[in-house]
């Protein structure tokens, strides 16, 4: 069974060499689709001995992904962008899915280097190179839909979640995704689309969290809404009508996490606790929800109602132990209770898993401090300091005048 890699790029020269390197023996043919590379891009594919092939842009990511499939000979397809690579240990569990024959799409968990609080996406990247199959919407192109209209017609195709990190991506790292010109790129492009599909949801989730990004909660609000109301056929009096369905859980995960997002940043906190409520009650992967979790975590330590703000970030660590920022939200609600021992802990696992943290260092600080642990508080504190001069931020002359004044000058 034949395996083929399929990829668009442009300009990726930094990037293709990780991603390539990582299929090394596990694809039987790598497609790449370039669409005006201006650097070494091609050159790199080739020495990979890629198959490459041109493509004129023209603002369509399905078009593009949809010409590369025309190149694939293999029986099944993997779908990577340049700044991903694909995770070696979880190669054997693909093989297997592959090789059930009924199965037509292998979902991956995708771990998003650099995004703090959504750490995690399942994505559509695995599937049978089946001629019915095809990629739909101009931005955040994927096969889901035509996945649909075949399994109408041929009840007996499988869908896997595969429930482990397949794909790494480095694509949501600060430095890649501070591009203001990209985002309003996706937001037009995304428009387009919704003007002439304004009933569909994926879009209402991933336009309403864009608009919500740029600082349009308002509008944000109103399509993401419409998203939910796509979803709940309803009646004259706005009840539903409709069972949910499954297969619509992680749309409807987006559009009640992002309503959580847009309504938190608005003041409305009741309604943004409710959707995150909503959002973690969807049937999808528990690693999946750690962005609501945490983020209702962090409404329940402003109000103060702290069990149950350490329940929810209790839960972000017991699905992902590595998942920093949990650990760090754990570990002020702990501090906040006055339970510092517990809090040192989970501080000191933050810093373990992300060393450059210096908020986790200064709140360290203050809770070795409050212990009369003075020597290892100061060290934390330096440290502090060192990390956020590095960022040239005025939080660490803050920190410096603040122990000057408890007289610890630093």
């Amino acid at each position: 069974m034949r395996l083929s890699l399929c990829m668009i790029v442009k300009d990726e020269a930094s990037n293709l060499p990780r991603c390539l390197d990582s299929v090394k023996g596990v694809v039987d043919e790598i497609i790449v689709l370039d669409t005006g590379s201006t650097d070494a891009t091609p050159d790199i594919a080739r020495s990979y001995g890629a198959k490459l092939h041109h493509f004129a842009w023209c603002h369509d990511f399905s078009a593009a992904r949809n010409k590369a499939l025309k190149f694939v000979t293999g029986d099944w397809v993997l779908v990577l962008d340049a700044d991903e690579v694909l995770v070696e240990t979880i190669v054997p569990v693909l093989r297997q899915a592959m090789r059930q024959p009924h199965t037509l799409v292998v979902n991956l968990v995708r771990q998003e280097i650099g995004a703090t609080q959504s750490p995690y996406s399942l994505v559509s990247r695995l599937f049978r190179h089946h001629p019915d199959l095809y990629f739909a919407r101009p931005y955040h192109a994927m096969v889901d839909d035509s996945v649909g209209l075949l399994r109408q017609q041929e009840p007996d195709w499988q869908i896997i979640n595969c429930p482990d990190v397949a794909i790494q991506h480095y694509g949501y790292q600060s430095s890649a995704i501070t591009s203001r010109d990209k985002l309003r790129k996706a937001q037009t492009t995304m428009e387009g689309f919704y003007t002439a599909h304004p009933q569909d949801p994926y879009v209402c989730s991933k336009l309403g969290a864009l608009y919500t990004e740029t600082g349009d909660g308002q509008r944000g609000i109103r399509v993401l809404e419409q998203g939910l109301r796509s979803l709940e056929a309803e009646d004259s009096e706005g009840r539903s009508i409709r069972t949910p369905d499954p297969q619509d859980a992680p749309v409807r995960y987006e559009l009640h996490y992002h309503l959580g997002i847009a309504y938190s940043r608005s003041q409305q906190i009741d309604r943004a606790i409710h959707h995150y409520q909503q959002a973690m009650a969807q049937p999808i992967l528990d690693r999946l929800k750690l962005g609501a979790y945490n983020n209702l975590g962090s409404l329940l330590i402003a109000q103060n109602r702290l069990p149950e703000a350490q329940q929810s970030f209790q839960t972000c660590v017991t699905i992902d132990p590595k998942f920093a920022i949990g650990q760090f939200n754990l570990g002020a609600t702990l501090k906040a209770m006055g339970q510092f021992e517990a809090a040192i802990q989970h501080y000191q696992r933050a810093i373990q898993l992300q060393p450059t943290y210096a908020e986790a260092y200064q709140n360290l600080g203050v809770v070795l401090l409050k212990l009369g642990r003075v020597t290892e508080s100061l060290a934390a504190f330096r440290r502090a300091i060192e990390l956020h001069e590095a960022t040239h931020s005025t939080e660490a002359q803050r920190l410096q005048n603040s122990l000057r004044d408890l007289g610890f000058p630093i």
